[in-house]
């Protein structure tokens, strides 16, 4: 255990297992109440999941939308994410979401100083489903020189590895092919992160300067307990560190424990684009104590595909968006033949690969491939490949659709013929099997600047051509500790545990299973994370004398 910003001190008001984006709204939220907190993060480094997300965070009915006069309601909201969750959440973590969303974008926004872009024409993944909206509910971290506001603390940062482009930078330029790639170096040789990794430099600042203390390698094992509750947490080298308000569990979720995950998901996950320290700590801790869980057979899911980027020293995948969703590509199941709409939201595509053929006892749709053709290449790219440098090990070439066929194994007439098909369609710019195109959100993710009638749609021209693996992956399970409307842990039987709190993915999610839009995990779990650290703020600070003699 290294302790980064104050000497070795065991006492505090508020103990906060994890370091992701709602561990730290609950820890600047409570410190910046005056209670004494610190942060103890497993891995080398912090930020969690969130640090490697898009950071995007979507929030109903927010003051952004109002003040564009965009309308919009929690009504209409709360329509909406019940349909997208099927009515599987529970009204009363809804209900503190939706309620409450808002008046923590405020709170982070004038008090914590996170600065936020609002996205005025990202559309809900959903357009079918009422409440939904073509724009408004996500906003997304602005740029943030992480060095300048940091300083030595910026080295201790999780980032994803990529250069920093907002999201919007993202939509507005298209392929990787487009980008300013000399700017984008230029920005991170100057110390300024992006997304995910801005957001929770954010908010590490603002818990500098609310004083909150920060310890990395400290992996916490167990929960110390008392008649009166939870009263601290044990680290796994023996060391000791007493809450006298409270425990807050937001280490992430279990993704990363085979084992677990196999016994509690609804399916199996090949991959994971989150840090491997994401081991289920957290929910073990509880339910050694007796918590309920709810929500475990679920995950963030997501079409991914294995690309030799590797995290903390394990293989993790890459989510596919525009190269599926972009004009001239399709995706084929293992027969050969599209199975869905590509350009559809990642969770639900995910989520037809599920899909399980008990005639054959196989799944249906997996194998799945992105296939595309050299006019597709020549014009976007395909992750960081581009035309002309040698072919990687983990894209497939072939110089016909049927040499294809034989080294991807699926049949050669139907990837044939499923290509004739869906050219003849894409150039009047119509999809008649999958509905691909139709909606705001497809088109939101094409190409504007695509020949063809419609910006998802484009035909595949010559070869040669290629084909990407696609597996079931996630961004990190959604299922796990229940808590009440304001973060604190249910026992089986319902009732609180005093003394301890969760958030983030440790916890079941307030939209159950559902993905309304961008944004709509760290939105309901910063929410629920700013609860949480408020009612923690407003117990007493037993050993606030003791506190105040802690070194800054």
């Amino acid at each position: 255990m290294r302790i980064l910003n104050a000497e070795n001190a065991g006492r505090y008001d508020i103990v906060v297992v994890g370091s992701g984006a709602g561990a730290l709204t609950a820890a600047a939220t409570a410190a910046h109440a005056g209670q004494s907190v610190i942060v103890l993060e497993k891995s080398e480094l912090l930020g969690g999941t969130s640090a490697v997300s898009g950071g995007m965070l979507w929030v109903v009915d927010n003051h952004y939308a109002r003040e564009a006069g965009i309308n919009d309601s929690k009504s209409a909201g709360r329509e909406y994410v019940e349909a997208v969750a099927r009515g599987r959440g529970r009204s009363e973590l809804l209900d503190a979401a939706l309620d409450h969303g808002d008046t923590m974008l405020r709170f982070a926004a004038d008090e914590l100083g996170v600065r936020f872009i609002f996205l005025d024409n990202f559309p809900d993944y959903r357009q079918d489903l009422p409440g939904a909206v073509k724009g408004g509910r996500t906003v997304e971290p602005e740029l943030f020189n992480c060095h300048e506001a940091l300083g030595p603390m910026a080295q201790h940062v999780r980032t994803d590895g990529r250069l920093p482009y907002t999201m919007q930078e993202y939509e507005d330029w298209g392929a990787f092919t487009a980008f300013p790639w000399d700017d984008l170096n230029e920005r991170q040789a100057n110390g300024f992160a992006a997304k995910g990794h801005a957001l929770v430099a954010m908010l590490i600042s603002a818990c500098l300067k609310n004083g909150v203390h920060f310890a990395v390698e400290a992996r916490a094992e167990r929960l110390l307990t008392s008649e009166s509750g939870v009263t601290g947490v044990v680290l796994s080298d023996g060391t000791e560190f007493e809450a006298s308000a409270g425990v807050v569990l937001a280490a992430g979720g279990f993704e990363w424990d085979r084992q677990l995950a196999d016994s509690m998901l609804a399916t199996r996950l090949y991959t994971m684009c989150s840090p491997p320290s994401n081991t289920g700590d957290a929910l073990k801790m509880a339910q050694r104590i007796g918590a309920m869980t709810r929500g475990t057979r679920e995950a963030w899911w997501a079409p991914m595909s294995l690309t030799g980027t590797m995290r903390d020293g394990e293989p993790v995948g890459s989510l596919l968006r525009f190269e599926r969703q972009g004009p001239g590509s399709i995706m084929i199941n293992r027969h050969g033949q599209r199975f869905a709409n590509e350009a559809q939201n990642y969770n639900d595509l995910a989520r037809v690969l599920h899909s399980w053929d008990s005639a054959n006892n196989q799944t249906l749709n997996t194998p799945a491939h992105v296939v595309f053709d050299q006019s597709y290449l020549e014009r976007y790219g395909i992750m960081d490949h581009r035309a002309g440098d040698p072919t990687p090990a983990w894209l497939i070439e072939a110089p016909t659709l049927a040499d294809l066929a034989a080294r991807i194994s699926v049949p050669a007439e139907n990837l044939e013929a499923t290509v004739e098909r869906f050219n003849v369609n894409a150039v009047q710019g119509e999809d008649p099997d999958f509905g691909r195109g139709s909606s705001e959100y497809d088109r939101y993710w094409g190409d504007a600047d695509n020949p063809w009638p419609n910006p998802s749609l484009g035909p595949l021209q010559y070869g040669p051509y290629y084909a990407l693996e696609v597996v079931n992956g996630a961004f990190g399970t959604c299922g796990g500790v229940a808590t009440d409307g304001n973060g604190q842990v249910l026992d089986v039987d319902g009732n609180t545990i005093p003394g301890l709190f969760a958030a983030g993915n440790t916890t079941e999610s307030p939209y159950a299973a559902g993905y309304p839009g961008a944004g709509a995990t760290l939105g309901p779990l910063m929410t629920m994370a700013y609860l949480a650290g408020r009612r923690l703020a407003d117990q007493p600070a037993h050993y606030a004398a003791e506190s105040e003699s802690v070194p800054a």
